[in-house]
């Protein structure tokens, strides 16, 4: 069994765990806002991941560091939640619990997630308007874009929802004038 299946495995429960509490408290979105703000901090620090996951760090030191981050950014059930986790061993599957949380309510709001790469910043127009085409695309009732910007891409944008890719770079073009010359030759 892989790490992905494994964290999976893992993650899914207390991420329902998680959204049944959010759920008792009416606090499902409120939730949902600081979940996005402690993977944030999580993606900016390689080191308190590692921190996290390190099984020779006694667990009142990660209890003590994540009150450090939490406290007073986050509602009580959640902070409860990540003490839970450092109690049972879990705490190194935090990032995949929480990404597991933030699907489970993208899925009960009909909210797709677009990543969407750029080779320049995209202004609030622009993205705007790639909400709107994602929502005729799928349906879905919001549209929440992950933006990564790829200088190497040279123009356009790619976005990828689910299996579906559209792929309107300068990169993408030139790759496929490419092949269609290489297959006329």
């Amino acid at each position: 069994m892989n790490d992905t299946t494994l964290s999976s495995e893992i993650a899914g429960p207390y991420a329902k765990a998680l959204m049944s509490v959010a759920d008792d408290n009416n606090a499902a979105d409120q939730v949902g806002g600081e979940v996005a703000n402690l993977l944030e901090v999580l993606a900016s620090s390689d080191e308190l991941i590692g921190f996290l996951a390190n099984p020779l760090m006694a667990p009142d030191s990660k209890k003590e560091v994540l009150r450090q981050i939490a406290e007073g950014n986050v509602s009580g059930f959640l902070l409860n939640f990540l003490m839970l986790l450092v109690d049972r061993g879990r705490i190194a599957f935090l990032q995949p619990v929480l990404q597991q949380y933030q699907a489970l309510l993208r899925e009960r709001n009909q909210t797709v997630l677009a990543d969407v790469t750029s080779a320049v910043e995209l202004s609030d127009d622009q993205q705007n308007a790639i909400r709107d085409r994602v929502k005729t695309m799928t349906g879905a009732n919001s549209v929440e874009l992950s933006i990564q910007i790829d200088p190497a891409l040279i123009g356009g944008l790619i976005i990828k929802v689910g299996s579906q890719v559209i792929d309107a770079s300068l990169r993408g073009q030139l790759r496929r004038i490419g092949m269609q010359l290489a297959a006329t030759a």
